[in-house]
């Protein structure tokens, strides 16, 4: 009898593995013909055609992006207890208005304070979804906490770096932090940016510092220094399409999109799954995030080996491409983005932002006659465990890329200017530094 219930047991074994093998094949399956494992290449870019914008396709298809396809599934997204509670609340008391700003249901009043993603519930036939996608593209990033970073703006030809700039750079943040970080705010600010240049010498000291404010009618404040000039002037916020320091990186590129909801007319286009690029290792999601010597959280663990093709001597695709990043399939929303302002560098925007985690990925911009000119490609934002439990986003290596396509070259933007270079989450900033009266001490 034993032997006969282990003969038994042993072809139901068979049977079950013969029964589920397919859909275990199945599951690692992208796209017909495409899983898991794969590298994306030129031998087998049509099989990701519905998968990718044509413009980032076509880089698979002329071998000058080439990645491996990783798994990072729906489901292991992770927030804080409290950022939880709060995304609960929000979603039955909160909407946006015919501007587009927040405001709770009934009363028609901004919150004096937003926390918690403000719509976990996308109904594709709200007329409103797509801004209300854009908003939680926001938070999510906001709620990270605010930063410090030394980093490199990398202008590239195909083949060939143009030019190497460095910077220090200081966001903070008002909306979308933790209880523990919060701060008076008195000017009413949803965030602040510093940026200081260091290097190259012709460079140093050039400064740029905005404000964004919370009212939808107010516009962003925003000053310059120049070196040679000697003086602080304020400077139009309506150029924050232009490129940084002659770069292709704009003001409104920021992490990903970082335009004011309000001075655009939103349209959602649908869901769909699609590639995006991630880090291999941050998306297993057990990095261990460490404390920065002067307060908050390391949050770039970079091993030193070259993440972009300009890095790599035998690399033979373009200078920009992200050799070291993986492709993980994702469901997306896509929205676009109409400006207002008719003298806004281009005529449309559309987003692909992640349904689940509402990070931004490919950013796909367009001329005032509908031709794809520009695009903002980023690396997937995955949330990382801290040393004290605290949870923010955190990788190996980081790339965020302004591809100009009319001009066939690209800026990168956010890599560490240097092996020790601080790239700090959840930093304590004083509000000071973002005094514009004192901006001028940063000047040579």
């Amino acid at each position: 009898m034993w032997i006969k219930c282990t003969r038994r047991g042993a072809l139901l074994g068979l049977l079950i593995v013969a029964a589920v093998s397919p859909l275990r094949a199945a599951d690692n399956e992208i796209a017909p013909g495409l899983k898991i494992g794969d590298m994306l290449d030129q031998s087998n870019a049509d099989k990701a055609k519905d998968l990718l914008p044509p413009e980032i396709l076509k880089h698979y298809e002329k071998n000058e992006y080439r990645n491996k396809i990783v798994d990072y599934p729906v489901g292991h997204a992770r927030w804080e207890p409290a950022f939880t509670a709060a995304t609960e609340q929000n979603a039955g008391q909160l909407d946006v208005d015919d501007v587009g700003t927040v405001i709770y249901k009934g009363s028609g009043k901004q919150p004096e304070y937003l926390y918690g993603m403000p719509f976990p519930n996308i109904d594709a036939n709200d007329p409103k979804a797509a801004v209300k996608i854009v908003w939680n593209q926001f938070v999510a990033y906001w709620s990270g906490g605010s930063s410090f970073n030394v980093t490199r703006v990398i202008m590239l030809q195909p083949k060939s770096l143009d030019r190497d700039i460095h910077a220090d750079g200081y966001f903070n943040f008002w909306d979308g932090q933790a209880e523990k970080y919060r701060k008076p705010n008195p000017n009413n600010l949803q965030s602040q940016f510093l940026g200081v240049t260091t290097f190259p010498t012709d460079l140093q000291g050039t400064s740029s510092l905005s404000w964004r404010y919370r009212d939808p009618d107010k516009r962003d404040s925003v000053w310059a220094f120049v070196p040679a000039l000697r003086r602080v002037r304020a400077v139009s916020p309506a150029n924050r399409s232009d490129g940084y320091l002659g770069s292709d990186i704009s003001g409104d590129d920021g992490f990903f999109f970082d335009g004011k909801p309000e001075d655009f007319e939103w349209k959602l286009i649908g869901k769909r799954d699609a590639l995006r690029v991630v880090d291999p290792d941050s998306v297993k999601g057990d990095l261990k995030v460490p404390t920065a010597p002067g307060g908050g959280f390391n949050v770039l663990l970079s091993d030193g080996k070259p993440m972009v093709g300009f890095e790599d001597p035998s690399w033979t695709g373009v200078s920009w491409a992200p050799i070291a990043a993986g492709l993980a399939k994702r469901p997306m929303w896509l929205v676009e983005g109409t400006p207002k302002d008719r003298y806004y560098l281009y005529g449309k925007i559309q987003l692909w932002i992640d349904a689940e985690t509402w990070d931004g990925s490919w950013n796909i911009k367009y001329s005032w006659q509908g031709e794809v000119v520009h695009s903002y490609q980023t690396m997937a934002r995955i949330n990382q465990q801290a040393e004290d439990g605290e949870l923010m986003p955190a990788s190996t290596q980081v790339w965020a890329c302004a591809e100009n396509f009319k001009m066939n070259r690209a800026t990168l933007g956010g890599m560490r200017a240097g092996p020790k270079a601080p790239f700090v989450r959840r930093m304590p900033i004083d509000s000071n530094l973002f005094d514009a009266q004192a901006l001028a001490r940063y000047g040579k």
